[in-house]
């Protein structure tokens, strides 16, 4: 599996393409099979600071484009609309395209800018989902040492820097500082704008950055106007310069203000240098010529206050002009132009592919070999990848994968919901499975055009109230033993819930899933009473998928039994592991309990002791243990030293608790102490699946549970 790692930059309106493009070099020079992945496409326009522009021909680093980004319009839809997770979704298929190709995947983060509060979100949540090692990009320029680490420890503190062992460094960057910053020329002897922030820079301490932030730094790229020297011609048309003579265009590595006695100023005549000339001083003009005749390759002369030049002065430059000198006026006076100059915005051309590919070669040259050596010999002793341990990315994404494979038809009750018309749109729409709505066909239409939703062809509504006569007969054939009337039946089927639990019993539809206003009871007591248990199970269980970002945990009984005996509990062991197989989960069974091993005793041990041994006795292919404490269960450290010589200690997945007090009690104060999304609860021992949702969940939570439900519906496990 491919090695991931995200360049997140930190600072609004930054030129991340150089640092990304200098970082690709890096990598290609060691030969390191590479893929450069964009999650989402940014563009803006640098004189706009509310967007950013991020614009990276990887044709000048011969590295290859994992996929195609998904548009910031597309993105930000998903975000207006609350399906943020759906959104991940997307990225990570597009991620896991082609990673096998790859030993390693450079990932493009987002830059922030002022109207895009979400994108620390956004970048947060991407590193999230592809399990990406982080490097952040801030750029050194204009801050004092104390500013620049507060900076960078609050930003690794947002991201939990202390436990996340992802963040592995910064990339210091100085050579996109866009602005030229001048000083007033009538300030100092002598105004020259080149290489202005080297005192910063000279004067960094980067031991003590690393010390202060814990974040190695992985590269510092100092400023140098040599290497992003602008063309003169840029300049001159900024400040609306016309010219006296056109000359060559030459690279502008320093700005010079001519506003000084002449043999003060001799040193500035030197290659590269723009000369900014008042328009009284023609000796400095004239001085300028006489220099470019000396093979002094002088960027331009910029003379102020609409200098014309005359006849006479005309003839004495001419010469110069054999030169290619560029010569141009501009109607501003010195101080209208260090003001104009003071806003100019330094920034490379995408078609300046020569000057691009120095930059390139110039930060290449500054990021760490060490990192890069690590990084190549990482590759050569690739760690062996947890098998049992499945990200919540990596579960919707086989899940919405595996439910493909199956045409089933699922049956949503609840049809006027404006949730529940939303998932089902996006469902279709996916190409997943069909889904039936019971609901008025007027309103649930009306819904959706409020809601700006197309309804499918492949979303079929029924109206319950032209239906429900067909089926009292067969309900009360079913309930006949518990007293079951025609007139009861009447009533009962009053309910849509009842009503789909009855289409579902009949084989009209593959599965139904309820609860969105429905409580739990109402949606499982119709299924229990008509679908009843599947064939070889004792009961019927439940459990919830508990997407942690690194892992998916699978709960057990959160939502039915009450208080199992160890017969029962065995029982809802095995189901568990079963449906953790059936969604690419390696089952490893921790039986929960209030201590580990024999530390304890009571009834409650005792009964988790012989459930354990139970499920050992009838399925000795399954990885079980317990009684486990559920830290024993889930941290390593902890499980070496409570449990150290046990299979499932520290690396559990599926937890079974020994009562519902237990379990849904766990399963909701993790769900809201981790702000993580739970599917379920999800019924297994159905002879057909009916699946319940929480009354709060959301447009992507109904989603996952109907694709739950198609491969439920399937008997594939």
């Amino acid at each position: 599996m491919a090695r991931t790692i995200m360049f997140i930059p930190i600072d609004t309106c930054m030129d991340f393409s150089n640092i990304l493009r200098g970082v690709l070099l890096a990598v290609k020079h060691s030969k390191i099979r590479s893929g450069l992945f964009t999650p989402i496409a940014q563009t803006c326009d640098h004189k706009n600071p509310t967007t950013t522009k991020i614009d990276i021909n990887t044709n000048l680093v011969s590295i290859d484009l994992v996929d195609s980004a998904i548009s910031a319009h597309h993105a930000l839809k998903r975000i207006l609309s609350s399906q943020v997770d759906i959104l991940m979704e997307e990225i990570f298929i597009n991620y896991k395209k082609n990673i096998n190709k790859y030993d390693v995947i450079l990932v493009q983060g987002l830059t922030p800018s002022q109207k895009n509060p979400y994108i620390f979100m956004l970048n947060t949540k991407i590193a999230q989902i592809l399990n990406a090692e982080i490097i952040f990009v801030g750029t050194a320029n204009n801050n004092s040492f104390s500013q620049l680490t507060e900076r960078l420890t609050l930003i690794s503190n947002s991201f939990n820097s202390n436990k996340n062992k992802n963040i592995i460094g910064i990339i210091l960057n100085s050579i996109d500082n866009n602005q030229i910053s001048i000083n007033d020329p009538s300030s100092t002897k002598l105004t020259t704008i080149n290489n202005v922030h080297e005192p910063f820079l000279f004067n960094l301490d980067t031991q003590n950055l690393i010390d202060e932030t814990l974040l190695p730094l992985l590269g510092y790229i100092p400023w140098s106007l040599e290497i992003i020297a602008p063309p003169s011609i840029d300049l001159f048309r900024y400040l609306h310069a016309s010219p006296i003579h056109q000359g060559k265009i030459r690279r502008v590595t320093s700005v010079v203000f001519c506003i000084n006695p002449l043999e003060d100023m001799l040193e500035i005549f030197q290659p590269g240098a723009l000369l900014i000339i008042p328009s009284h001083r023609l000796d400095m003009l004239l001085a300028t010529c006489l220099a470019a005749l000396n093979n002094i390759y002088i960027a331009g002369v910029l003379l102020t206050d609409s200098y014309s030049m005359n006849t006479a002065m005309l003839k004495l430059c001419e010469i110069a002009f054999q030169t290619e000198l560029a010569i141009f006026q501009v109607a501003m006076n010195v101080q209208q132009i260090v003001s104009s100059l003071d806003k100019f915005i330094l920034e490379v051309s995408s078609n300046d592919i020569k000057n691009i590919e120095r930059i390139q070669t110039y930060i290449a040259s500054h990021i760490s070999t060490k990192w890069i050596s690590s990084l190549h010999q990482s590759i050569l002793n690739k760690p062996i990848i947890n098998k049992y341990q499945l990200s919540a990315a990596e579960f919707r994404y086989q899940l919405i994968q595996l439910s493909r494979k199956f045409k089933k038809r699922i049956l949503l009750p609840e049809g006027e919901e404006p949730r529940i018309i939303q998932a089902a749109t996006m469902f279709v729409e996916r190409n997943i499975s069909d889904c039936v709505l019971l609901g008025n066909p007027k309103n649930i239409k009306c819904i959706a055009s409020q809601l700006g939703i197309e309804l499918s062809a492949r979303i079929q509504i029924i109206n319950p109230e032209t239906i429900r006569e067909q089926y009292v007969e067969r309900l009360v054939e079913l309930r006949q033993i518990q007293g079951m009337t025609t007139q009861f039946a009447n009533h009962q089927l009053k309910d849509n819930v009842v009503l789909g639990t009855m289409m579902l019993e009949r084989n009209e539809v593959d599965g139904l899933v309820s609860g969105s206003i429905n409580t739990t009871a109402n949606t499982i007591r119709p299924a229990l009473q008509l679908i009843k248990k599947a064939p070889n199970n004792l009961l019927v269980s439940s459990v919830f998928f508990m997407l942690l970002p690194k892992q998916v945990l699978v709960y057990g009984d959160c939502a039915i039994n009450r208080n199992p005996n160890p017969e029962e509990l065995a029982e809802i062991a095995i189901q568990s592991a079963h449906s953790a197989m059936a969604f690419g989960i390696e089952p490893r069974i921790a039986m929960i309990s209030y201590s580990t091993g024999n530390s304890g005793s009571g009834n409650s041990v005792e009964k988790v002791m012989e459930a354990t041994h139970i499920v050992k006795r009838k399925r000795p292919d399954l990885l079980i243990d317990g009684p486990l404490q559920y830290d024993a269960a889930i941290i390593p450290n902890v499980a070496q030293s409570k449990a150290p010589n046990s299979v499932v200690a520290g690396q559990a997945t599926v937890f079974i608790f020994p009562d519902l007090n237990t379990g849904n009690t766990t399963y909701k104060a993790v769900q809201h102490a981790t702000n993580i999304n739970a599917i379920g609860p999800m019924l297994q021992g159905l002879s057909k699946p009916v699946n319940d949702l929480s009354r709060s969940a959301l447009v992507e939570d109904i989603l996952y549970t109907i694709a739950l439900t198609v491969v439920q519906a399937s008997k594939s496990y």
